[in-house]
């Protein structure tokens, strides 16, 4: 197969085209031949050398990929060769050939071809169990979502509106705020023209939002607190800001009841990410199905311009999702 590996720790040139066994699926996995990978903030972090993979895990980058099934593993009974599915990996992905836990997959909506099936697994995944599971986001609520022109961000966007909130977002110019706003923020801040904590307060009439969704940190989270309405949650899933957060005052976090939490999702359990998995399809693939929501794909790259993608990807100047294609 040809895949892209990390030659060693750094910038994008160190992504090099390389050639390599086949991999074969073990038990309860399944062979992917590829058609599209999404890319993501992750692999930019691992080829840095600052996110190795978890055990066990393929060093080639990807965390989700497209294409149809060319083999499956001992004890999978629910897919068969020739299955089209798009797919959560451990890593893999920036491959012609990838393999993954048959639990982490999911039939490529009718509505999609693989291209737009690769740029799901990772942020939906991701934005389903933080936002809806951990963060209990319900129909009436106000969400305040950061980045919103990233992959999280488009995918966050749209699932609340879809599902009955009120969505605010931040994003770093005009034109990042228009697109939130086409996508279903009703409020699309422009953090480098405005104050979001003042912002956000003026619109609601000073009660704040229920729920926060960070991929930031650092200085950011006193701020973030400081939106949150009573009985509000913040939900940290990224620290591009800092890992250490700037000085929180307790007071607010007691006397306004407030829940701070979050996660990473590429260490998760295949038994984890199978029910998440299993949630999306019950929850969001109708959504998918009848075009309520879509994955928002900025552009692609064949397969050996991975170094162009991440380019880009460390540029901002993106809005939604970078997919290579092989």
């Amino acid at each position: 197969m040809l895949c892209i590996e990390i030659s060693s720790h750094g910038g994008p040139e160190v992504l090099r085209p390389v050639e390599r066994l086949d991999p074969r699926p073990g038990e309860g996995e399944v062979l992917i031949r590829v058609e599209a990978a999404g890319v993501n903030r992750p692999d930019v972090m691992q080829r840095r050398g600052i996110y190795p993979p978890p055990p066990g895990a393929s060093d080639i980058p990807g965390l989700e990929v497209a294409g149809t099934i060319a083999a499956i593993g001992n004890g999978v009974t629910e897919w068969r060769a020739g299955d089209a599915v798009c797919a959560l990996i451990a890593g893999g992905g920036y491959a012609t050939m990838a393999v993954a836990p048959a639990a982490q997959c999911l039939p490529i909506p009718a509505s999609l071809d693989a291209t737009r099936a690769a740029a799901i697994p990772e942020t939906f995944f991701t934005v389903w169990s933080n936002v809806f599971e951990r963060g209990g986001l319900r129909a009436g609520e106000d969400a305040l979502f950061h980045g919103g022109s990233s992959g999280i961000g488009t995918t966050a966007i749209q699932l609340a509106s879809a599902r009955g909130a009120r969505v605010f977002t931040t994003a770093g110019s005009d034109e990042k705020c228009r697109a939130c706003e086409a996508l279903g923020a009703q409020y699309a801040i422009n953090y480098r023209r405005s104050d979001f904590v003042e912002a956000v307060r003026e619109i609601t009439g000073d009660r704040g939002v229920d729920l926060v969704l960070d991929i930031v940190g650092g200085p950011y989270v006193p701020r973030n607190l400081a939106v949150l309405a009573m009985d509000g949650r913040l939900v940290q899933i990224g620290l591009m800001g800092s890992e250490v957060m700037g000085t929180v005052d307790f007071r607010r976090v007691l006397g306004r009841r407030l829940t701070i939490t979050g996660s990473t999702l590429r260490p998760r359990t295949v038994e984890e990410k199978g029910r998440i998995a299993a949630a999306l399809r019950r929850e969001v693939w109708p959504l998918l199905e009848h075009r309520a929501v879509a994955p928002v794909i900025h552009c692609t790259y064949p397969l050996v311009e991975a170094s162009a993608a991440h380019r880009l990807m460390e540029s901002n100047a993106h809005i939604g999702k970078i997919v290579l294609t092989t």
